[in-house]
């Protein structure tokens, strides 16, 4: 069987092109595995009750290649602020630092703008 190493869907022997999003088919045993997520891998650099502002930090980091993932901790259900409905930003340990520095930055740059109006 091949797999597409994008969508990682399996496809039948003779089958060499993904018909989904046209990347080459490749051996299963040879695309990379996610890093488990375990407390020793990945540390919360942020938590909020906005899920749009968790979200924006994230795309943030994205572009400044750090890798990042959300934790939302909210029932949808029951929607409450505060403790009750928690997002988390979580990023791997080794980006712990460049995160922070980050995050600093943007506050920052978001209360000088607040003090100029």
């Amino acid at each position: 069987m091949a797999v597409c190493p994008k969508c990682n869907y399996e496809y039948v022997e003779g089958v060499t092109i993904c018909p989904d999003c046209g990347a080459a088919l490749v051996d299963p045993e040879s695309i990379e595995k996610p890093e488990e997520w375990t407390e020793e891998n990945w540390e919360v650099v942020y938590t909020s009750d906005s899920e749009y502002e968790v979200e924006m930090i994230k795309n943030n980091f994205d572009s400044a290649g750090i890798i990042s993932e959300i934790l939302v901790q909210k029932d949808r259900n029951f929607p409450a602020p505060g403790d009750l409905g928690v997002i988390k930003l979580l990023v791997r340990k080794e980006d712990v630092q460049a995160a922070l520095n980050y995050i600093n930055r943007i506050m920052n740059e978001s209360s000088e703008q607040d003090e100029s109006e």
